[in-house]
């Protein structure tokens, strides 16, 4: 009986240990997701996800056409295209800074992150 109790304490606190770990990592992280849009390098506009309410578009006008860009509420993407190749357009919605949208030919790329002195430098540039 006592080795029965002895392991359910520990489980008990190995998972307390584990919540509290999680809330530390996850909760203590918190930022607005923006989207940051640049052409040619130049920062042509920017779009805070976390406070869109409803669907929206806008098009970029690009040295190889136009972009048509969707927004909903966490999220964006290239909704069409007038480049050849189409990789903005298929690479689908994006809604974290794991990897941006980039189109090429329009020089246009779509950046989420934080805000701006998160993004500015990383753990490989300093």
């Amino acid at each position: 009986m006592k080795s029965t109790k002895f392991w359910i304490i520990l489980i008990a606190v190995l998972l307390c240990v584990c919540l509290a770990a999680s809330i530390l990592v996850l909760g203590g992280k918190t930022q607005s997701a923006t989207a940051r849009l640049y052409q040619g390098g130049a920062l042509v506009r920017t779009v805070d996800l976390s406070q869109v309410d409803k669907p929206f578009s806008f098009t970029v006008e690009g040295p190889a056409g136009s972009n048509t860009i969707q927004v909903e509420p966490g999220r964006i993407r290239v909704s069409q295209a007038d480049c050849p190749d189409q990789v903005c357009v298929h690479q689908g919605w994006i809604s974290n800074s794991v990897a941006p949208i980039v189109c090429l030919p329009n020089q246009l790329v779509i950046q989420i992150g934080g805000s701006p002195s998160e993004t500015e430098i990383d753990g490989v540039s300093e």
